[in-house]
C-alpha cells in the first residue's frame, strides 16, 4: 500500500506466504526487520493500532447499546476544547444534522450526555458528559490506559514528545483529507 520494497509485487503487497502474514502480504519477520522509518511500515503499525481501538470502541458501543459512531461522538463532546453543540459535533463528524440528531438522542436516552440550553441565548444547546457515564467509559477503557501507561514507561520523555509531535501532525494531515465521492 505504502512506500516500496524489495519484498514487495507488482501490486504493493508482500510474496511472504504463510499464516504469519500481516494483512497487505507482509510477514511479522518482515516487519520486524524494515527500517523504522519506513512508510510501509508506519502504515501497517497504524493499521493495526486502528483495528485494536476500533476492536475497543465497538464492544463499549455494544455492551451499552450504542453505534460505533455514538462512541466517536462522545469522545468528541470529552475531548472538546470548548462546549460541543450539535452542530460542531455535525462539523466534527462529517454527519447530516438529522444523523446528529438521531446519535445525540440515543446518547441522551442511554443516559450518557445531556443537552444544556445556554442561558444567555436558549437557542444554543451544549452537549454536556454526565459524569456517571463517564465513569462507566473510564472502568470500561482503563485496560486501555493501562496499555498506554506500560508502552509510554518504554520511552524517554525527549522520545514521547517527539511521538506526540508525530500523532499531532499525523492528525492534522488527515484532518484536512476530503473522502472522494464516486
Amino acid at each position: 500500500m505504502c512506500g516500496t520494497g524489495d519484498d514487495r509485487n507488482a501490486d504493493g503487497r508482500g510474496r511472504g506466504t504463510g499464516d504469519d502474514r500481516e494483512p497487505g502480504g507482509r510477514g511479522r519477520a518482515a516487519e520486524a526487520d524494515a527500517p523504522p522509518t519506513d512508510l510501509y511500515a508506519f502504515a501497517v503499525r497504524l493499521r493495526r493500532m486502528n483495528g485494536e481501538i476500533n476492536r475497543l470502541i465497538h464492544g463499549f458501543a455494544g455492551e451499552h447499546g450504542l453505534h460505533a459512531t455514538d462512541v466517536q461522538a462522545l469522545a468528541a463532546i470529552l475531548d472538546a476544547e470548548e462546549p460541543m453543540t450539535p452542530k460542531r459535533l455535525r462539523e466534527h463528524l462529517g454527519l447530516t444534522s438529522g444523523a446528529v440528531t438521531a446519535c445525540v438522542d440515543r446518547l441522551e436516552r442511554a443516559g450518557h450526555v445531556r443537552r444544556v440550553r445556554e442561558s444567555s441565548d436558549r437557542r444554543v444547546v451544549h452537549l454536556q458528559y454526565v459524569s456517571d457515564a463517564r465513569s462507566a467509559a473510564r472502568t470500561y477503557f482503563r485496560p486501555l490506559a493501562e496499555a498506554t501507561r506500560a508502552a509510554r514507561s518504554r520511552f524517554t520523555e525527549d522520545e514521547l514528545s517527539v511521538v506526540l509531535r508525530f500523532l499531532a501532525a499525523m492528525n492534522e494531515e488527515l484532518s484536512g483529507i476530503t473522502p472522494v465521492e464516486r
